[in-house]
């Protein structure tokens, strides 16, 4: 054996064996989190609790582990939204927490999914008889949640030092608020109001609604939102505000909040897990029912929930006994005392209903009252048809755009147009057969095509195998987190995916796109969008590239304002877009305060118009993206060789003849991709429009392409449409940066 021969096979063996390390390596490191497990049994609950909840929740927590030293429990923290999305996704997919915790409509959905476990299967009657009837959440002959908290209830809450006594009846509370309401500093403005809450949301509108003698449902659980209670409800909310102008012209739940807090407000209207933070902000509040309506002799009755816990439907049997202890232990009376004591919540352990702390808080002792005057939350899942239909035309009522009696008919078309499209049940026999005989033909189509790529892909392989191992572990992660998620998506698209079907789903064919194409509230959403990102990315690229300009040159300081000057691309967009709604508050606002403060223009009600609602969130996005594009720019400009500006001085060129001659089409292969990434993120950015708009407000009119889906998804469960949609918006991103690169020349050479 010659030397060369022996090198070629000795080489071969060395390859063979670093292929091998390679693939070892990626291996231990892409399954690094299937590691050595703990022995201990893990249990993880979902929650929506607040901070001061969950400090209590723990030290419970701590205590079971105490006892059970071989059971680590961990408990996370989600919104309410995304605590029920979140939770109907992972469970779905057959994962989530052992135990989820919120209020009790969130059952309603569970339950039909068939994603949480009947609980009177698992603990005995004599267990379950231990609580208040109303702390059992039942639904078609089954418990589905166990309730330590009783309420979640609307009441009224006053401050002791402006409102000596609560008012009992409507007119009292109107004459209360106007002795209240004063312009304390003679400037003009109201500086105390007699009522304050968050009465731009349905919810908080309820009370009055059963105060007039209507409800959201009739007896067979079809929408009663058309009625003469609704119509006289919102006429008296209205008048509160216009006719004896005792609340604030615009109030969410934040600025409620805080006026109250401040001592600013007599009166407030707000839950029980709310009642707690007033007393630790020193004020002497006292907890009242809300008042009789003096027309119909009937109480202001708010909807009362109940918060318990549910278990997983896909929770590992070996974990059913301890969860079941937990369970136990989480609601016995020594627990539920020690959270009423602290938060001032009702417990629904019937044990604790003669304990002196019980029957002598004056707080529990009024809660409890407004509770049996309340009226119980349906938990059935066409309540989220129902709050959906409610709120954009409440919403146009408070606006001055329709009428009580206009509102109210058309909340009802809405509810049962929502209720139906929720609860659809399309199928086709021969769909599925079409889409896997188009499926396997497009496959076998494009292997075709792509034949040659195949072939050089193989025999490079061969060749640099060592290169595709290297290569392998990123591509593995691709499939997981790109790739089988979007064919996945596009399976989906052609699927009847809902509330009906979430685990027998099938593909029937093009129906919704169909249906996505044949609503003309697509194409108004999609010219919004589309100015939406057109004007957002004109100022972001002018602004940016503009400031860039100056920082390029020498100025003094130029290190601290561009510090300051990426500050809002660099802070969280949540906390940004929270800011600025506040900023655009009416009567608070930073933005108004300037506008007649120093401009001596009048305020604008930013927040209360559709037009001025757009604009705002316009200005809120321009705000944290301009950032982006003055780095991208700043970085093209110091690349650009200074002898080309001194040779077009000695050439006599003056400043904008350097701009447009050298400047631009040097710094135009670094912004043409900057552009297309802001196109995107703008097209698809959720957050400044859910966030400053809060959902769409006004009247669902702020909506763009991309939270007009995730609310068609999420509330009302329409996955195979919002798969579609998303499909739709995919494409026209597709086509839209394709196009935009190449009338740029984005990929062209610049010298």
């Amino acid at each position: 054996m010659n030397h060369s021969s022996f090198m070629r096979k000795f080489l071969r063996i060395r390859k063979f064996e670093l292929n091998l390390i390679v693939i070892l390596v990626s291996g231990i490191i892409f399954f690094s989190g299937c590691g050595k497990k703990s022995d201990k049994m893990e249990i993880v609950i979902w929650h929506q609790m607040r901070v001061d909840e969950r400090e209590i929740l723990q030290r419970q927590l701590d205590k079971f582990m105490k006892s059970y030293p071989e059971v680590k429990i961990t408990q996370l923290y989600k919104e309410t939204e995304e605590l029920r999305s979140g939770f109907i996704i992972a469970a779905i997919a057959g994962q989530g927490p052992d135990l989820i915790y919120g209020p009790q409509d969130q059952v309603g959905p569970f339950e039909v999914m068939n994603i949480i476990l009947p609980l009177d299967t698992i603990f005995n009657n004599e267990f379950l008889q231990q609580f208040n009837e109303k702390a059992l959440i039942e639904s078609n002959e089954h418990i589905w949640m166990i309730a330590d908290k009783l309420g979640n209830h609307l009441a009224l809450v006053y401050n002791k030092k402006l409102v000596k006594k609560p008012p009992k009846t409507d007119r009292e509370l109107i004459e209360i608020g106007k002795q209240i309401t004063r312009d304390l500093d003679g400037d003009g403005k109201i500086d105390q109001y007699g009522l304050v809450w968050n009465y731009t949301e349905p919810f908080f509108f309820i009370p009055f609604l059963t105060g007039y003698g209507g409800w959201v449902f009739d007896e067979k659980n079809n929408p009663s939102l058309n009625s003469e209670a609704m119509v006289k409800g919102l006429k008296f909310i209205a008048d509160l505000r216009d006719k004896y102008k005792i609340i604030p012209g615009e109030a969410d739940y934040d600025v409620a909040d805080v006026l109250f807090k401040e001592g600013r407000a007599g009166m407030i209207i707000n839950g029980d897990w709310s009642w707690a933070s007033y007393g630790k902000a020193r004020i002497d509040y006292g907890i009242a029912p809300l008042p009789l309506i003096e027309e119909t002799g009937l109480y202001a009755a708010p909807m009362i929930s109940a918060k318990g816990y549910s278990i997983n439907a896909n929770v590992d049997p070996k974990k059913l006994d301890v969860i079941k202890q937990l369970l136990e232990f989480l609601l016995s009376p020594e627990q539920q005392l020690e959270t009423a004591k602290e938060l001032n919540t009702f417990p629904t352990h019937k044990a604790l209903y003669d304990d002196p702390f019980i029957t002598q808080n004056e707080i529990l002792i009024n809660s409890k009252r407004q509770i049996e005057l309340g009226k119980p939350m349906p938990i059935i899942s066409e309540m989220r048809a129902v709050w959906d239909a409610m709120r954009p035309y409440y919403q146009a009522v408070l606006g001055g755009a329709l009428k009580p009696e206009v509102a109210a008919q058309k909340m009802q078309e809405e509810a049962v147009k929502k209720i139906e499209e929720m609860n659809e049940d399309v199928s086709s026999e021969y769909a599925e057969l079409i889409f896997i005989f188009f499926f396997l033909v497009g496959l076998a189509v494009a292997l075709y095509l792509s034949r040659k790529s195949i072939r050089v892909f193989f025999k490079d392989f061969s060749k640099n195998s060592f290169a595709y191992y290297l290569v392998l572990p990123a591509f593995l992660v691709m499939i997981l987190v790109i790739i089988y998620p979007f064919i996945y998506n596009v399976i989906l698209s052609f699927s009847n995916m809902n509330l009906r079907h979430i685990n027998d789903w099938t593909v029937i064919g093009l129906n919704q796109y169909v249906r996505v194409f044949s609503e003309p509230i697509f194409y108004s959403v999609f010219l919004k969008t589309v100015i939406w990102t057109v004007v957002n990315v004109f100022f972001h690229v002018t602004i940016g590239v503009a400031l860039a300009l100056l920082l390029n040159r020498k100025i003094p300081g130029k290190a601290i304002f561009r510090t300051l000057l990426i500050l809002p691309w660099a802070i969280p967009q949540y906390i940004v877009a929270l800011t600025w709604r506040g900023m655009f508050n009416y009567e608070y606002g930073a933005i108004n305060l300037i506008l007649t403060k120093y401009l001596s223009l009048p305020p604008v009600e930013w927040l209360k118009s559709p037009l001025e609602a757009f604009i705002a969130v316009i200005i809120t996005n321009i705000w944290l993206g301009f950032p982006f594009m003055m780095v991208i720019a700043l970085g093209a400009l110091q690349s650009i060789p200074h002898e080309l500006y001194e040779a077009a001085e000695i050439e006599g060129a003056n400043w904008f003849d350097k701009l447009r001659k050298i400047t631009i089409p040097l710094i135009r292969p670094v912004m043409i991709p900057a552009i297309t990434l802001g196109i995107i993120w703008t097209f698809n950015n959720l957050n400044v429009i859910w966030l400053v708009s809060n959902a769409g407000e006004p009247s669902d009119q702020t909506h763009i392409l991309v939270s007009y889906v995730y609310k068609a998804a999420f509330n009302l469960y329409r996955y195979g449409y919002a798969a579609a949609f998303s499909m739709i918006i995919f494409i026209i991103l597709l086509i839209m940066s394709l196009t935009f690169l190449k009338r740029t020349r984005a990929t062209e050479s610049v010298y």
